[in-house]
């Protein structure tokens, strides 16, 4: 009987130990990750930001966003202003052609006197 409950005794260890092991392996990348992971994903979207097509694609769309602003009757563009403004919150002035920046500019005093 003795024999049965050490042999008892030894699995439960070696599933522990063998638990423990894994904990070690994944739990810890786990910690790991929780700590580095915002990091690596801000470097991410810096580095995504700063490609030339993230910014070709933003100056086009707000090029074409301008286009349809310049089309659209007075009552529409209102709501296509701020849209605008809204798209192009985020996107640095200085990365803009003159034209652009000068046109969202005017939509920023205009909005202001609304």
């Amino acid at each position: 009987m003795k024999e049965f409950v050490v042999g008892v005794a030894v699995f439960v260890g070696v599933i522990v130990l063998l638990l423990g092991v894994g904990w070690l392996a994944q739990g810890n990348d786990f910690f790991m990750y929780r700590v580095f992971a915002p990091k690596y994903e801000q470097v991410r979207r810096e580095t995504f930001e700063q490609s030339k097509a993230y910014n070709q694609g933003m100056i086009q769309e707000l090029q074409n966003m301008q286009f349809q602003y310049v089309k659209a009757e007075p009552a529409h563009q209102k709501a296509l202003a701020s849209i605008i403004l809204h798209r192009a919150a985020d996107y640095p002035e200085e990365s803009m052609p003159p034209d652009l920046r000068d046109f969202i500019k005017g939509l920023k005093s205009a909005k202001t006197n609304y």
